[in-house]
């Protein structure tokens, strides 16, 4: 007679799991589909929301100020340029930053601002994201690890930021740069050639 309730409940635990996968993929970010909207702190201390850059190109850049591959593009001044160039254009840049609180890279506000104030970083803003949400729905895996939206919501590119993985400088000029390839292509109306490519950097210092 117990038979048919635990054939219920396990009718009932399968459900709920498909509910779950559901929403877990519904809440991620996939190359080709609509990007998820989120809101977190900046450096500011404003809260800001995807959704207030709708309609416009968006640049998500991963970083960690301890990173050696970050430290690799402020120390030059090479993504502080490209973020002058991109920003002139239309293009929103935001910097995000996972590194949970207690692990390497972590930044209260204040810290994020002196920070882009001692390295003069041009992005639209820098965020904190120390719960590592918004990481874990863009699969976020590196610093620097790179992602772009295009005015449809769409995400037209993920993964690094060139094809020369490695923390020297002196690889800069000659590599590949992904992000600029791929707003220049969608500016001008064609596909992206490279829409995703192997990230390399530090790993992200999640809390889990």
């Amino acid at each position: 007679m117990k038979t048919p309730s635990i054939l219920l409940l396990a009718c009932a635990a399968l459900a709920a799991s498909f509910t779950l996968t559901g929403r877990a993929l519904a809440d991620s970010a996939v190359l080709g589909q609509a990007v998820p909207d989120f809101s977190l702190q900046g450096a500011d201390g404003k809260t800001h929301a995807l959704s207030d850059y709708k309609g416009k190109f968006v640049v998500l850049e991963w970083t960690n100020p301890q990173c050696p591959f970050v430290h690799k593009f402020y120390d030059s001044g090479t993504m502080q340029q490209l973020q002058k160039e991109e920003t002139a254009k239309g293009v929103v840049w935001l910097r995000i930053n996972s590194s949970a609180a207690g692990h390497e890279g972590a930044q209260t506000p204040e810290e994020a601002a002196a920070y882009e104030k001692s390295h003069h970083v041009a992005s639209t803003e820098t965020l904190l994201d120390p719960a590592g949400t918004v990481g874990h729905e863009f699969n976020a895996t590196n610093t620097p690890q790179m992602f772009v939206i295009n005015p449809a919501g769409t995400l037209i590119y993920a993964g690094g930021i060139d094809d020369k993985p490695s923390p020297d400088p002196a690889d800069i000029a000659t590599a590949r740069n992904y992000v600029t390839a791929a707003l220049d292509e969608a500016m001008a109306g064609k596909p992206v050639t490279t829409a995703s490519a192997p990230p390399y950097g530090c790993s992200v210092k999640y809390a889990d």
